[in-house]
């Protein structure tokens, strides 16, 4: 199913057109405006901090740091920032369109349906996850670069191959943390030898890899500095370094959604000149709500262990569901979960649209079309023209919610041994080729 886009396929064109119109998005304003905005000059900042030897982090961890990515990150920028600012826009938006074809290369062929799907339909998650592309683009943020390793690692796990795959998870987390969450799945799944990989090269990454650019101890004391301001530091003003977004209504990570509903929590904090604004149905103190989180959090993961298959009922429908479920508890378990981050449910939603496609169960199909319809609408209330107050109460948690819920129904509920499944005509599916294995 892999395969490169094609000229003479319409919606390949319809991708490369919008990857080139994302791109004038950020190289426009570069060369004919004031100069792109958003996290663009903060990535060339960073990379010139690293080409001039200059630190990365102020000494105390308690201060603002302007960068809050591991050093690894800001070594990778330096490569394409030493040719300027319009190289480095150039590098960063090519990563992020390679990444989006190649996120719905392993989506659709790891949804374990067994079905090559027509190209509406290869296409569905691609039109409906559109709007996290362009803040991918827009932002300048790595996430779908980061989706698309999360995939390709899991795909070379599948096939044989979980050393590669434990150093993608591992480059994966050595760049932006969150991807970290994997690591406890590999043990449970007894992935030995993709734990061991990602460990291995997660310390390759951040100690040898900047070392020769760096210096071993200045890496070294830049690490424990980065550390303590970013993953040591947590009280009732907030976490890590972006005190004023951690619980406002941008975040809708589980921890942040838990405490504005637990406790009086100002979700207008990012915004100084609004009015104080507050959802808390109890009113806890901060130990108690994080008390909270973790009672959630741990019923989340047991749930999660409860419904995986056992080795010998495991199947390649119910693996696809499985992982899809573990990309959207990685997306809502990261602390701070701003909107861009939920473009992981892009393989959730691409295997639940193949279950909607070809379950072989009329009322099933039926089912999960509406919840994906449900879980659509939940994730539209993010747009501009609705208010902040629907991101505060967690409309994009609750879409993640839904689609979770929808895979595991289809892990408890698989269809019957021996059912064929259904051609759905609407899905515009094409056969497979009888003379591939030919070729």
């Amino acid at each position: 199913m892999l395969r490169y886009p094609s000229l003479r396929a319409p919606l390949d064109i319809l991708f490369l057109v919008c990857c080139i119109a994302l791109t004038a998005d950020v190289l426009g304003p570069e060369i004919w405006g004031s100069g792109k905005t958003k996290d663009y000059p903060l990535w060339f900042w960073a990379g010139q901090q690293v080409l001039q030897g200059r630190d990365l982090y102020p000494g105390n961890p308690n201060a603002y740091f302007e960068f809050i990515y591991p050093p690894l990150s800001a070594v990778l920028l330096a490569i394409p920032s030493w040719f300027g600012k319009i190289p480095l826009y150039i590098c960063l938006s090519l990563f992020n369109a390679v990444a989006w074809w190649m996120t719905a290369q392993f989506s659709n062929a790891m949804t374990g349906s067994g079905r090559i799907p027509g190209p509406w339909l290869f296409a569905l998650p691609g039109f409906v996850t559109v709007t996290f592309v362009f803040d991918m683009f827009d932002l300048g943020q790595p996430n779908l670069v980061l989706l698309a390793m999360m995939l390709f690692g899991f795909w070379l796990l599948q096939h044989g191959r979980p050393w590669m795959a434990g150093s993608l998870f591992a480059l994966a987390t050595a760049i932006k943390v969150f991807p970290v969450a994997v690591f406890p799945y590999l043990i449970w799944r007894r992935q030995w030898a993709a734990a061991a990989g990602m460990a291995i090269f997660l310390g390759v990454f951040l100690f040898v890899v900047p070392a020769p650019v760096r210096g071993f101890q200045h890496n070294v004391s830049e690490l424990k500095t980065w550390f303590q301001g970013m993953v040591g530091s947590s009280s009732e003003k907030g976490f890590g370094q972006r005190d004023e977004q951690n619980w406002s209504w941008v975040n809708q990570s589980i921890i942040a959604v838990t405490h504005r509903l637990t406790r009086p929590v100002n979700y207008n904090q990012d915004a100084p000149t609004k009015p104080p604004r507050y959802m808390n149905l109890l009113d806890l103190d901060f130990r108690t709500a994080n008390w909270v989180v973790l009672a959630i959090s741990l019923a989340i993961g047991l749930g999660y262990l409860a419904v995986m298959p056992s080795r010998s009922r495991r199947t390649p429908r119910s693996d696809a569901e499985e992982l899809g479920i573990l990309f959207c508890l990685m997306t809502v378990a990261s602390p701070l979960a701003r909107q861009y981050y939920f473009m992981w449910l892009f393989f959730p939603m691409t295997v639940l649209i193949h279950r909607a496609a070809y379950d072989p169960r009329a009322n099933v199909r039926l089912g999960t079309w509406a919840v994906l319809a449900i879980a659509g609408l939940l994730m539209c209330l993010s747009l501009p023209v609705f208010p902040n107050d629907l991101q505060a109460w967690g409309n994009n948690l609750a879409a993640t919610a839904l689609i979770a819920g929808g895979l595991v129904w289809h892990i408890l509920h698989p269809p019957a041994e021996g059912t064929t499944d259904a051609l759905s005509p609407a899905a515009g599916e094409l056969q497979p080729d009888p003379q591939s294995h030919l070729r």
